[in-house]
């Protein structure tokens, strides 16, 4: 039997290990917070996830029945001042909010019975400066509802599912430095997460004269984005998570032409009013994204 003496010497220190162990565990910031859609870091998510629209690029295209088109697609993420790049702790913190100066999708047209075409659109994972898509993906349904003398009226409701991954709060090129570079004590690269999730209904107007197609596009999206920060800072890890849902209106104008042999090319601007408030002694600002975009497209089956 173990004597006083034995239990001393050899389980008293086993229990003061064990007492010990959770002083050493990292503590974790895991905070949630739903922000109001003029906070600047609402404004970042909404921007951020507004250059990833999928616009009509024009009217819904007349396809029969399993007739198919596709094509590629790129978006303008328009480069953020010194001033818009600060947003972090409500606009005090300046986050790496210029990664990829575009976005880029593959996107697939269907026609259905009735006049109605489906859309499918992904986004390559290729990383441009620590940023990646992740799974993301876009749909869609529409239909004309007026064609005649050249004129094209059509509908549409649209939506995207998905992220992107990068090293927004903590940027690699400044974690670990000293306190003139990295003030904010980030000890390694983030890996942050935007969920860029939408949907909407967009109508379009559309002229059509010859191998010309002009249209105007309006419409509105319900942005449901979030943002789960994963950093780690003054040895803490930072897993906040901001969530930023809002009623956002769009805007579309542009140009197409088709050149024969099943192609088209297509120009496009898009404008999505947006506000943010970063001084809160004064009123918000406008602060819209104003992007410019193309497409190429091929008709491998038309009417």
């Amino acid at each position: 039997m173990p004597t006083p003496s034995t239990f001393a010497r050899g389980g008293l220190p086993l229990l003061a290990l064990c007492c010990a162990l959770p002083l050493h565990a990292q503590q974790v910031i895991a905070d949630n917070e739903i922000l109001p859609p003029y906070r600047p870091e609402a404004w970042a998510m909404h921007y951020m996830t507004a250059s990833t629209l999928m616009t009509s690029f024009g009217p819904v295209p007349a396809l029969h029945p399993w007739g198919w088109q596709a094509a590629v697609e790129l978006g303008e993420i328009p480069h953020l001042d010194s001033r818009q790049v600060v947003v972090g702790f409500n606009g005090t913190k300046p986050e790496d909010l210029n990664k990829s100066p575009v976005t880029g999708r593959v996107r697939g047209w269907l026609g259905l019975p009735g006049g109605f075409v489906a859309e499918l659109a992904w986004t390559p994972p290729v990383e441009i400066d620590g940023a990646k898509p992740r799974d993301l993906w876009a749909a869609a349904i529409g239909r004309r509802v007026f064609d005649a003398d050249g004129i094209v009226v059509s509908l549409r409701a649209f939506g995207q599912h998905g992220a992107a991954t990068g090293d927004i709060t903590c940027p690699e090129d400044r974690a670990g430095k000293d306190f003139t570079i990295n003030p904010y004590r980030c000890d390694a690269p983030s890996s942050d997460t935007l969920s860029m999730n939408y949907y909407g209904l967009e109508a379009t107007a559309a002229l059509q004269a010859g191998a010309w197609t002009w249209h105007a596009s309006g419409g509105v999206v319900r942005m449901e984005s979030q943002v789960q920060v994963d950093a780690v800072r003054f040895g803490l890890a930072d897993r906040t998570r901001l969530v930023a849902n809002d009623n956002v209106p769009m805007l579309a104008a542009g140009v197409g032409r088709s050149f024969g042999g099943g192609w088209h090319a297509a120009a496009e601007v898009l404008y999505v009013p947006l506000t943010a408030l970063r001084d809160p002694a004064a009123s918000a600002d406008s602060d819209p994204l104003l992007s410019f975009r193309l497409q190429l497209r091929y008709a491998f089956d038309t009417p």
